[in-house]
């Protein structure tokens, strides 16, 4: 509980110091590259201070140009570790409620990402396609096809909602498997445990070859290339099953 303790008190005078002035500077400049990067090296530099390694592998699989990149969700320690790990700014869609946080609320505002208010049906659908057009701007995208955290860990279903983005924006998805950071953090649970995070890039899939009728076959391989590249403890219940019998 001491780290979390750390986290919380250090992070949040590191925000009060350095968010206002860069609000102030994104404001004025329209740029929103120093407060996006801000933000994230000191976010890694409080998580690597409670002894979080983050080991990153495949970057080379990254494609040039525009990505939508597509990452399982297990923890609130697997956010820096995959944000840190992509090499290029990226936008991301959130539920609505983080945007309500000061200071931060606003920080995510000017740096492009996109609220989602999952309870309503047509607001999410007008979220998802904002950020296609964004997409079809040259903001590369990043999203949680899960929807929320997993509660054991294990890969679960996937929402339509990331594949309908990158075939509206006819871009490549970038499947990234996040591994141990459910050890670091249990979902609902506020202990910071010292440990390491794997982050693998997997190779993409070419969403311009699908159309709207295939999502359903896109969103199947998406999650089929992402549960390949978990350990099996961390893939679906029938997937794992599937390959122990096999073996």
């Amino acid at each position: 509980m001491l780290r979390t303790i750390f986290v919380v008190i250090f992070l949040s005078l590191y925000i009060l110091i350095v968010g206002p002035p860069l609000l102030l500077y994104t404001l004025i400049t329209r740029n929103p590259d120093p407060i996006y990067w801000a933000g994230l090296k000191g976010t890694l530099f409080f998580t690597r201070a409670v002894g979080v390694k983050i080991r990153v592998t495949g970057t080379e699989r990254i494609p040039p140009g525009v990505c939508l990149f597509a990452a399982n969700h297990t923890s609130s320690a697997d956010a820096p570790a995959v944000v840190g790990a992509i090499p290029r700014r990226i936008a991301i869609l959130l539920k609505a409620s983080i945007f309500k946080f000061p200071i931060v609320g606003q920080a995510f505002l000017l740096a492009h990402f996109i609220p989602v208010n999952r309870g309503a049906k047509e607001a999410a659908i007008a979220s998802i396609d904002k950020a296609a057009e964004a997409m079809k701007s040259g903001q590369s995208f990043l999203i949680y096809p899960e929807g929320t955290r997993s509660p054991d860990g294990r890969l679960q279903t996937f929402r339509k909602g990331a594949v309908v983005m990158a075939i509206k924006a006819g871009v490549p998805i970038v499947p990234i498997a996040c591994s141990g950071a459910h050890r670091i953090m249990v979902k609902k649970s506020l202990v910071i445990h010292p440990g390491d995070i794997l982050v693998e890039f997997l190779p993409s899939i070419d969403a311009a070859k699908y159309s709207l009728d295939d999502r359903d076959v896109l969103n199947e391989a998406v999650h089929d290339a992402l549960a390949e590249g978990l350990p099996p403890d961390q893939r679906p219940i029938a997937s794992a099953s599937t390959e122990s019998a096999t073996e």
